[in-house]
C-alpha cells in the first residue's frame, strides 16, 4: 500500500518549518546562544549523529526492525534511505534551535568530584550492558540495540559533566522534553500513515496510542545526546581558563566571546 505522504514530504511539512521559525527567533534575539561557538557545537553534533547512527540503522533495517511504505523513499545509500540521512542532520538542527531559545547558565567549575564522574560513566555503561543482553531476544531486539547504542555516549557525557547537567536539570528537561514530544507526534503520524512500519515481532509491544516504546525512547535518547553534547561543549569552552592548554587554543580562535 502506498502511503499518502512520502518521507521527504514529512520533512518538508513537519521538520523544516519549525527549524526555520526557531532559527529566525534565535538569530534575532539579543545575546542568545546564537554565535560561532554554539553553531560549531551544533556542527559537531551533526557530524557525530551521521557517523554514529549510520552503522546502527544499516544493521537494524536489513534485520527487518522497521521498513518503509511503498514509494515512501527516493533512494537508499547502503540500506538506509537518503531521507533518513537527512533526518540525521535535521533533528540536531531542530533540537539545537529550540535549545537556543532557553537562557544559558554557567556557574560551575570543570573540577567536579571524581566520584560524580565515576557514577555517571558507570550508569551509561550499565545501560549499554543491559542493551547488549536484550539483543539476544526477538521481542527485545530493537530495545536492546537502542540501549546498547545509547550507553557508550551517555557514559562519555555523564562521566564528563553529570554534576553540571544535574544543576541544569530544569532547563535540561525543557530543552529535551519539547522537541521530544513534538517528534513523538510526527513519528506517530508517519507510522499511522504507513510512511514507515515498525516490526511487531522485534519490539516489546508496549506503546502509547500506536507509538512503540522503542520509537519513543529513540527520540528521547537522541535529544538527550544533542542537548547534553552542546551544553557540555559550551561549558568546556566557557571554562577553558581552568585548563591552560585548552585556554591557549581558545584564545587564538575568532570571537572568543561569541555565543
Amino acid at each position: 500500500m502506498t502511503p499518502p505522504l512520502t518521507y521527504l514530504q514529512v520533512h518538508l511539512l513537519f521538520i523544516v518549518p519549525p527549524i526555520l521559525v526557531l532559527g529566525w527567533l534565535a538569530y534575532t534575539r539579543e545575546r542568545t546562544w546564537w554565535g560561532p561557538r554554539p553553531l560549531s557545537g551544533l556542527a559537531i553534533m551533526i557530524v557525530l549523529a551521521v557517523v554514529y547512527t549510520t552503522p546502527w540503522t544499516n544493521h537494524l533495517i536489513p534485520a527487518d526492525v522497521w521498513w518503509y511504505g511503498e514509494g515512501a523513499v527516493i533512494a537508499r545509500i547502503w540500506y538506509t534511505p537518503i531521507e533518513e540521512y537527512l533526518f540525521f542532520i535535521l533533528q540536531p538542527i531542530l533540537t539545537a534551535f529550540w535549545l537556543f531559545q532557553i537562557p544559558r547558565i554557567d556557574d560551575l567549575s570543570l573540577r567536579i568530584p571524581r566520584h560524580h564522574r565515576l557514577v555517571g560513566g558507570l550508569a551509561g555503561l550499565a545501560i549499554g550492558a543491559v542493551g547488549w543482553y536484550l539483543t539476544r531476544g526477538t521481542s527485545t531486539y530493537y530495545l536492546g540495540w537502542l540501549l546498547a547504542w545509547a550507553g557508550p555516549i551517555l557514559a562519555i557525557q555523564w562521566s564528563f559533566g553529570l554534576t553540571y547537567l544535574w544543576q541544569l536539570r530544569r532547563h535540561w528537561l525543557v530543552a529535551v522534553g519539547v522537541p521530544t514530544l513534538y517528534l513523538w507526534a510526527v513519528d506517530w503520524f508517519a507510522i499511522s500513515l504507513g510512511v514507515w512500519v515498525i516490526s511487531d515481532t522485534k519490539t516489546v509491544g508496549i506503546g502509547l496510542f500506536g507509538l512503540p516504546l522503542e520509537e519513543a525512547l529513540f527520540f528521547l535518547v537522541t535529544n538527550i545526546f544533542l542537548v547534553q553534547g552542546i551544553v557540555l561543549y559550551l561549558w568546556l569552552l566557557d571554562r577553558a581558563h581552568e585548563v591552560p592548554s585548552l585556554a591557549a587554543v581558545i584564545d587564538r580562535s575568532p570571537d572568543p566571546d561569541g555565543r
